[in-house]
């Protein structure tokens, strides 16, 4: 299989965590883990991959196991500086206050998929872990998308998606019961065919490294990108990656993905190793997850 090249050589991949009150600390502590060890090279512990700012309502949050965490920035700071964020990551938790209040973090998941909407030059990921894909469903991002969470919690997954639908007067959402995450919207850099690191074929064996796809950094501002951007607007929330995953564990796939994606495949099976976990893979709804 071509090998797929990081194209992020110093600048981190800015992701934004957000936090509510009664969120479950697992949810955010493994996605948090995850992306914390990733680097550009293992061997160099100035070069990671990821800078990540935990927002709240308030300074201090409490999780739903009494874990109280610190935030850096409130939701009005997050607002103000969401253009700087290549990743929102939702996590899971007690979500009923949430959908019922419409609190944070559900203004801050609309206005990140309208920015994408308004500037679809621009490679965004929002990624939900567990029941924090029901503040999507809420949010009405998951209509016409493929989506999974937390198996206990699918029957009220599917009201929700189905609730917001009909609201929206938009497609239901495809519920997937049996993956560890869902993704929608893959997003990269083309390229020719014969260079897309995403096709396994026989012929791969010996073929120079492909520099096909790019990183989320290397293509701020960029107008150079082979894939089409007409193709890109026309794509759901334009062309924002979506992704869901189940509970805790599935949440750390998700995450090994998103590193898989961003950065390389190295890295995340390296993240895999130093934790010590066996990375399970998911579904990239109209894609090969390799």
């Amino acid at each position: 299989m071509a090998h797929k090249t990081s194209a992020v050589s110093d600048e981190p991949i800015e992701v934004l965590i957000a936090l509510y009150p009664k969120f479950n600390i697992m949810d955010f502590a493994g996605p948090l883990e995850v992306l914390d060890l990733a680097r550009h090279d293992k061997n160099d512990e100035t070069t990671k991959a990821f800078d990540i700012t935990i927002a709240s309502d308030e300074p201090k949050v409490i999780s739903e196991e009494g874990v109280v965490i610190g935030s850096q920035i409130t939701y009005k700071e997050a607002h103000q500086r969401l253009n700087d964020f290549d990743v929102l990551i939702i996590v899971g938790g007690t979500t009923e206050t949430v959908i019922k209040e419409k609190s944070e973090p559900l203004p801050t998941i609309e206005a990140f998929a309208e920015l994408q909407r308004t500037d679809y030059t621009r490679e965004r990921t929002l990624m939900s872990i567990c029941t924090g894909s029901l503040i999507l469903a809420e949010a009405g991002i998951l209509s016409g998308l493929s989506a999974t969470t937390h198996p206990d919690s699918m029957t009220k997954f599917e009201i929700l998606c189905s609730n917001a639908a009909q609201r929206d007067l938009q497609e239901r959402t495809d519920v997937v019961e049996d993956a560890r995450y869902v993704v929608n919207n893959l997003r990269f850099d083309l390229g020719d065919e014969d260079e897309n690191p995403y096709i396994r074929r026989k012929s791969d064996a010996g073929r120079r490294p492909s520099v096909a796809r790019k990183g989320s950094v290397s293509f701020k501002g960029s107008n150079g990108r082979r894939e089409s951007i007409a193709r890109r607007a026309a794509m759901r929330l334009g062309g924002l990656r979506v992704i869901t995953s189940g509970g805790i564990s599935a949440g750390l796939d998700a995450s090994l993905y998103l590193v898989s994606i961003l950065v390389d495949d190295d890295t995340a099976n390296e993240v895999a190793r130093v934790m010590q976990h066996d990375w399970v893979k998911g579904l990239v709804v109209d894609g090969i997850d390799v």
